[in-house]
């Protein structure tokens, strides 16, 4: 199930899914310690007798966010319950605070009493083990705890004078075990028993109540305060009562806006939705960002039911790609703590490992240390090459040089003298590692643009820094590289860039020619012009082989790609379309335009993108090619960065045709 709606602030976290249940709660990291462990946080409403679970079948529900700000815009029509709420969810900006908003409309004739229900099913740390609750009379509000996580969850409305803090209801009680469902089941009937505590595996629900006059509407607010001890969880409660909740709300929606107001001068000629979604991906990017500098894949923990894993973990590519385009959009101070962190975890031998946990610690893997008898590095080089690709690509922006001086030695230097040292002596090529995909080992073309542009890099900061010997070094393998993948990666009776060559364990080479929309390395990185001959007719040729041929569309991984597969038609289908590898196609397009109809192409993958995402603007990995539902995780970090991305080499090319061509609009959205 997608993750419709991720709020937050760099520590606390909270994803919603496509029925307005909180999903997923991550702190003191994004990504790391879910205490829901995916279970669903339940919101139910009981009107004169009459009980529903919003997340039931008689709801109608949109779910969207506010304009360029990280709150949600959320409308619940119930028909059966004459009434309509409006709600409106921030993570604080600076507190490890979750606050909501409820307005209730009543479309009867009639005043009405309408009980709002919250119930939470924490498994704090990602276990129901050992967990507390309990009722606190003297703040009127229920905690969780367990160790050095803490919970406090109260209500409000507004009073006469002041705000009427506390809840009007509650309930503590046992779950998962035996014939104990969940204290939830317990608001159905509009009464919370008022037990209040319970450890183990338990869970709560507290009740807020309203007087709704005719045709009338009334407030209420529900928050959840995070911190390490009891003193902290009750500041913030403390704060919310003197201040009010509706300065949280506010603040942070101005914070929101204020951070998404940054404009490159060639943003001015895209459209509304352009834009919107423009800035709707940022929000997204940085809401996977730890504050620690982790860029997570993705905090959707659904993947977690059926793999026993997820993808809340930092990639260095991902990362990487993702702080490129955080980089051209403006956001200095976020891609520096990004490679500050990856300064902090790189190797002492100068590489990274497959994928890290949010706090720096090694992350589980499926890439062995050990292959038939002999001991290989379980990584992709590719990951530390684009490190300092979109480092480079950093500096020429931001000139940062107090920045980036603690890193040359540390993180630059290390990692080119590795990626020099990992090269087959005899063609210059890397030595055999992981695809970007994760399923197969040899030498793939990927990885060989992303190493060449890392190198260049590599040499740039050499030579700024006045290393004439290493920027040498540098730059003559990069040189050699180029001049193998001429050589080993063009399959000229093919006539395109073949994927790999799988090396066996002796080092022999067969080529792996199956099309592959991963050869897009070898231009996206700087290798290739992007209008190299041998690119174009690449290019040209996987758009006919890899383009989905259903009303879907979109460009799929590669030929037969089984990954959440749907279709055996590999003709029509060849694999499940990917928001990534559809948005290369608009990179490219861009890249190589000429003339406005040559940009028309670029703009129409980018409505496609826009049009296949969820009503809130998130993006997935991948769509069903029939349905065009969202499959596998839900946001994906690196579909958002693409789109940034796609959309800048848009604007760019725009801004290279002729005052002539650029101001006609027919090209911008005409086949």
């Amino acid at each position: 199930m997608p993750r419709d709606l991720p709020l937050g602030n760099g520590a606390l976290l909270v994803n919603f899914d496509e029925k307005y249940q909180l999903r997923d709660l991550y702190w003191p990291y994004i990504g790391q310690e879910n205490h829901t462990a995916g279970h669903p946080f339940r919101f139910g409403v009981w009107v004169n007798g009459v009980f529903s679970w919003v997340a039931e079948g008689d709801w109608q529900r949109t779910l969207v966010y506010e304009p360029d700000t990280l709150q949600t815009r959320i409308t619940l029509v119930s028909a059966r319950l004459g009434i309509t709420l409006h709600c409106a969810d921030v993570v604080d900006f600076h507190e490890n605070l979750f606050m909501r908003q409820i307005d209730v409309e009543n479309a009867g004739d009639q005043p009405c009493e309408v009980r709002l229900f919250f119930a939470q099913d924490f498994h704090i740390s990602g276990t129901e083990v050992g967990d507390s609750a309990y009722y606190e009379p003297e703040r009127r509000a229920v905690f969780h705890y367990k160790g050095k996580r803490w919970f406090l969850i109260n209500t409000a409305r507004e009073g006469t004078d002041e705000w009427d803090v506390g809840v009007d209801q509650w309930a503590v009680g046992f779950k998962e075990m035996g014939a104990n469902i969940g204290t939830w089941r317990d608001a159905e009937d509009g009464v919370l028993s008022g037990n209040a505590v319970a450890q183990g595996s338990v869970d709560s629900c507290v009740a807020l109540h309203l007087t709704l006059p005719p045709h009338g509407h009334a407030s209420g607010w529900y928050w959840i305060a995070v911190g390490e001890d009891f003193p902290t969880v009750t500041r913030i409660n403390r704060a919310i009562r003197q201040k009010g909740p509706v300065k949280y709300l506010k603040r942070t929606q101005h914070y929101w806006s204020l951070w998404s107001s940054k404009e490159l001068p060639v943003m001015v000629d895209t459209t509304g939705e352009e834009t919107a979604q423009y800035r709707r991906s940022l929000h997204v990017i940085r809401s996977q960002v730890d504050n620690g500098g982790a860029i997570i894949a993705s905090t959707d923990f659904e993947l977690a039911h059926a793999a026993h894993d997820t993808y809340c973990y930092m990639w260095p590519r991902d990362g990487a790609l993702a702080a490129a385009a955080l980089t051209d959009a403006g956001y200095q101070e976020v891609a520096q703590r990004f490679f500050t962190f990856c300064h902090q975890i790189i190797t002492r031998e100068g590489y990274f490992l497959h994928k890290y946990n949010p706090d720096g610690t090694l992350a589980s893997s499926w890439l062995g240390w050990y292959y038939e008898g002999r001991k290989e590095l379980p990584i992709q080089q590719d990951e530390t090459a684009l490190i300092l690709w979109a480092l480079w690509r950093h500096f020429q922006r931001y000139r940062d040089v107090e920045f980036i001086k603690p890193l040359y030695r540390g993180l630059i230097i290390r990692a080119a003298n590795w990626i020099v040292s990992f090269r087959d002596e005899d063609t210059g090529l890397p030595l055999p590692s992981w695809d970007l995909w994760e399923e197969r080992r040899g030498i793939h073309a990927w990885t060989v643009g992303a190493v060449w542009g890392g190198l260049q890099a590599a040499a740039n900061f050499a030579g700024a820094f006045g290393e004439d010997d290493l920027a040498e070094l540098y730059r003559g393998s990069a040189k050699t590289m180029k001049a193998a993948a001429d050589r080993y990666c063009w399959n000229e009776d093919l006539g395109y860039f073949q994927r790999a060559i799988s090396a066996d364990q002796q080092g022999n080479g067969q080529a792996d020619s199956r099309p592959d929309t991963s050869v897009v390395g070898l231009w996206l990185f700087g290798m290739y012009p992007p209008d190299h001959p041998r690119i174009t007719g690449t290019m040209q040729k996987l758009r006919d082989l890899l383009w989905v041929n259903t009303p879907v569309g979109g460009m799929a991984r590669y030929r037969h790609d089984q990954f959440h597969q749907v279709s055996q038609d590999i003709e029509h289908v060849p694999g499940n379309p990917w928001f990534i590898c559809t948005l290369w196609w608009a990179r490219w397009y861009a890249e190589t335009v000429q003339r406005p109809e040559d940009l028309t192409r670029a703009w129409q993958l980018l409505d496609w993108a826009r049009s296949h995402a969820l009503p809130s603007g998130i993006m997935s990995e991948q769509i069903n090619p029939y349905t065009g539902e969202l499959l596998s995780v839900c946001p994906l970090t690196w579909s958002h960065a693409e789109y940034v991305n796609a959309l800048h080499a848009c604007m760019q090319a725009k801004q290279r045709l002729t005052p002539a061509d650029r101001e006609p609009e027919r090209w911008k959205r005409s086949a």
